[in-house]
């Protein structure tokens, strides 16, 4: 499981397995959603820590690298992308313990809320 956190992009098995085992408190990581409110209302991954949505990048993303500097974030949207964009500018930033997880929640079979 520790070498899933240390990977830079994750699929939708191996997020399943990480919110398994952070549930099971053998891993620690904030799993971010960066998609907007209304795809977020539709339904999210069950575990999902917090919504920052993209458009709002701006009036976030400062807190959000200062505050978890030293935290493992994942983050996830609808298909990768947008997570993928927010991933990168985190590490441009020095943030070092960010994930990606690519094919987003149309690739995802676990737990949905809604």
């Amino acid at each position: 499981m520790q070498t899933l956190l240390k990977q830079h992009d994750i699929n939708s098995e191996e997020l399943e397995i990480l919110l398994e085992a952070r549930e099971e408190g053998k891993v620690k990581f904030l799993l971010v959603d960066v998609r907007e409110d209304m795809e977020f209302n539709a339904g999210h991954i069950k575990g999902v820590d917090m919504l920052k949505p993209t458009t709002q990048f701006q009036q976030w993303a400062h807190e959000l690298l200062t505050k978890y500097k030293e935290s493992t974030l994942v983050f996830t949207c609808r298909t990768g992308s947008r997570s993928a964009q927010v991933q990168n500018v985190f590490m441009q930033n020095g943030h070092t313990n960010v994930i990606n997880h690519y094919g987003g929640i149309v690739t995802y079979r676990g737990a949905i809320e809604r």
